[in-house]
């Protein structure tokens, strides 16, 4: 049982995260410096000039300050040997401390440190969001997709580099975790267990190993996406939680085939994936978010081509079949999702007026 007042550890990682992202080691030790300078100071003028606390106070911050006020007591040749060299150290100290200060308060320290803890609080309020854990060409392209398809997207990445000046295709800032994928409070970090589906792009198939391991035991019923370079990888993934496994390589050999073998066939799966001049659009909708009068008609009746111009390529039945190109008189169960090809203007009208 923990204890009443003790720090949750997701607290304790948040503080150590901003601690070694700004560098605050910098900015707390000059401020320990700082009260270093004022004890010797205090102590000085109440050891060597007899001073009370309250005047040795005052000497030390008219010192420090360089106001140039006057002695409150005639000093002896020790207090004055001592208040010397206590100027010139004093003149180093403020030099770093404004030194410090400049960085943080001019050089965007300020600015990103505020920038991270909205980001934070952005995440923490997310809701059925996709993590995508790496930011290389797979989770970038990943990342657009889906921002495209309007998911709330969190990106995990270890490298802050990849990161900066990369911005969605709103030209807002893209909410990230900065930090190692495979470790469990980064994850959490990044809002796991609310989370609807994970996509894990990182370089070596070990490490989205990892993840799919983390990401399942943090919730279990996630979606987990992974990318694996290796075909050896893929049945360990699945092992680990993923429940499909992409790779980009084998994907990539077997595109260029085709496009020597069926180059039009090709062409027409490029237009559908967005890659084409003529971007087309697969959509899917389940039939519980048809509106309440347009549930139990059939395909004929739904009239979906005519009203919207897109076309119904599929319905995957509630018992997992995949149903290509249904009969116009099929009359979709309860859990059914029809399938849609269509351009991006006939989807939304879809849309808007099928679901609800």
């Amino acid at each position: 049982m923990p204890e009443p007042h003790s720090i949750p550890p997701g607290a304790l990682r948040y503080v150590r995260d901003i601690w070694r992202r700004f560098n605050l080691s910098r900015f707390v030790g000059a401020l320990v410096l700082t009260a270093c300078s004022f004890a010797v100071g205090i102590g000085g003028f109440m050891w060597i000039e007899k001073f009370s606390f309250v005047d040795a106070f005052y000497m030390t911050m008219i010192t420090v300050s360089t106001v140039g006020f006057g002695e409150l007591h005639p000093m002896s040749p020790a207090g004055r040997l001592f208040v010397s060299f206590y100027i010139f150290f004093n003149l180093l100290m403020l030099a770093y401390l404004l030194s410090v200060l400049t960085t943080y308060i001019f050089d965007g320290g300020l600015r990103n440190m505020f920038a991270m803890l909205k980001n934070d609080q952005q995440i923490r309020s997310l809701e059925n969001h996709v993590i995508v854990c790496g930011f290389g060409r797979n989770g970038r392209k990943a990342y657009h997709e889906l921002r495209t398809s309007g998911a709330e997207v969190v990106v995990v990445e270890q490298n802050e580099g990849l990161l900066k000046d990369a911005g969605d295709d709103e030209g807002q800032t893209i909410a990230a975790v900065i930090g190692d994928a495979t470790l469990d409070d980064t994850m959490r970090a990044a809002g796991i267990t609310r989370a609807r589906a994970l996509i894990t792009a990182l370089p070596k198939d070990a490490d989205n190993v990892f993840v799919a391991l983390t990401a399942r035991e943090l919730n279990p019923n996630i979606v987990i996406i992974a990318r694996a370079s290796l075909k050896s990888s893929e049945t360990k993934l699945l092992r680990a939680g993923a429940d499909s496994v992409v790779m980009p390589d084998e994907i990539g050999g077997s595109h260029m085939a085709n496009l020597v073998m069926r180059p039009e066939v090709i062409r027409f799966l490029d237009m559908i994936s967005g890659l084409g001049p003529n971007k087309l659009r697969l959509e899917e909708l389940s039939t519980s978010e048809l509106r309440a009068e347009l549930q139990g008609l059939s395909i004929r009746d739904l009239n979906i081509r005519s009203r919207t111009g897109a076309t119904v390529i599929g319905l995957k039945r509630f018992d997992g079949e995949l149903v290509v190109s249904p009969s116009a008189d099929m009359i979709p169960g309860p859990s059914d999702v029809f399938l849609f090809l269509g351009t991006d203007e006939q989807i939304t009208t879809l849309l808007n007026q099928f679901r609800k």
